[in-house]
């Protein structure tokens, strides 16, 4: 459990180590049924929506405007909190990158292809679903199936560049499902 502080700095105790911490919210500062005394803190809040993106082809595709148009009316509850992003797929994964210049995504991909081989000649022996499979569930992994973004005012605090990827590693496009789970106050 932790206890979230008022915006006055205040020292916290971790054994022989002193952290001062700042945060915006706090049963101090909060107004639980009008009363600025109460020492009740902001119920925490949840809420859970599964995105389905459409099909991508092979590469790596911004979808920050995607997520952000399916959660925003919930996402504009929260004041304090965290989004977290958990795709339902093993050949394609979510990281967070450059969000301006696609050449990035261009050469991310370009980069991954070059050291996860391909084809006949690869050394893998998965390829039921075809040579392009064991490729995708290894790329997967190197990036992950999960994201978490802190939430500010209503909005995914990320900065000025960055932006979700999704990262589609093979070469048949299939539709993909995110679970966004906010939670916060």
């Amino acid at each position: 459990m932790f206890t979230l502080l008022s915006s006055v700095a205040k020292p916290v105790s971790l054994g022989p180590l002193v952290v001062r911490v700042n945060s915006l919210y706090s049963a101090e500062t909060s107004t639980v049924g009008n009363d600025r005394n109460s020492m009740a803190a902001p119920s925490p809040k949840w809420a859970q929506k599964t995105v389905t993106l459409p099909p991508q082809r092979r590469g790596c595709h911004l979808i920050t405007s995607k997520v952000l148009k399916e959660i925003g009316p919930d996402l504009s509850e929260f004041k304090c909190g965290l989004a977290h992003l958990f795709l339902h797929h093993t050949s394609a994964s979510l990281t967070i990158n450059e969000n301006y210049d696609s050449d990035v995504r261009d050469d991310t991909e370009t980069f991954l292809n070059k050291i996860v081989p391909e084809g006949r000649s690869a050394p893998w022996k998965h390829t039921l679903e075809g040579p392009d499979d064991m490729p995708a569930h290894i790329k997967s992994s190197m990036f992950g199936c999960e994201l978490t973004i802190p939430i500010t005012n209503g909005q995914l605090n990320m900065g000025t560049w960055q932006g979700i990827w999704l990262c589609e590693h093979r070469d048949s496009p299939t539709a993909r499902k995110v679970v966004v789970t906010l939670n916060g106050i």
